[in-house]
């Protein structure tokens, strides 16, 4: 893993992504801040939290944010050796349904260009991060197409999001059934616009 940079970890729901990013981030050495964005809304997704929340090391900070993470990769990234970011989906999930974003009563393609200039941000606090920043991800984009527009714009989103992240990351991994494979080295082509 490089020693400072974006580290892209994509990966389907239940693949092991979000464990690899933490073998990763505690191979690494030095302080490691965890970055978590879900916002739990049910039972289920809070003991989903829980889970995370005790097999992580006692020694890693956690910080708990669900919308302002390029702003705390900015703040953090001077200050610490690994950010890693569980998860991507979730943070744009939370743009994605707050009704204030990016102002009340936001047509959806409003919605989806404020989120692309965040992921953008995103991308910008990285990359100007003295840390590692280790951004895990689901790929959204192999299963069915959702059956509903929220759905679909959300797996748009969210695929565009993976694409543009992919192309600056530093190293892309892809989570499969546990088993993870670095794919940017082998990819033919790397750029992309979002």
């Amino acid at each position: 893993m490089a020693d400072k940079g974006l580290v892209l970890i994509l990966g389907g729901a239940s693949s092991g992504k979000s464990l690899f990013a933490e073998e990763l981030a505690a191979e690494a050495g030095g302080p490691v801040t965890y970055m978590a964005t879900s916002a739990p809304g049910d039972d289920e997704m809070i003991r989903r939290v829980a889970t995370h929340r005790e097999r992580r090391p006692a020694d890693w900070a956690t910080v708990e944010e669900t919308l302002q993470i390029p702003e705390i990769i900015a703040r953090l990234g001077q200050e610490t050796g690994i950010l890693l970011i569980d998860c991507l989906t979730g943070w744009l999930s939370n743009m994605l349904l707050d009704d204030r974003l990016p102002h009340p009563g936001a047509s959806d393609s409003e919605k989806e260009e404020y989120i692309k200039s965040r992921v953008e941000d995103l991308a910008w606090a990285a990359g100007k991060s003295g840390a590692t920043v280790l951004v895990v991800s689901n790929e959204v984009g192999l299963g069915l197409v959702p059956p509903y527009p929220l759905g679909r714009l959300f797996r748009d989103v969210s695929g565009n999001a993976n694409r543009f992240l992919a192309s600056v990351a530093d190293e892309v991994f892809l989570v499969v059934a546990g088993l993870a494979v670095e794919i940017k080295s082998r990819a033919v082509n790397v750029s992309c616009k979002l």
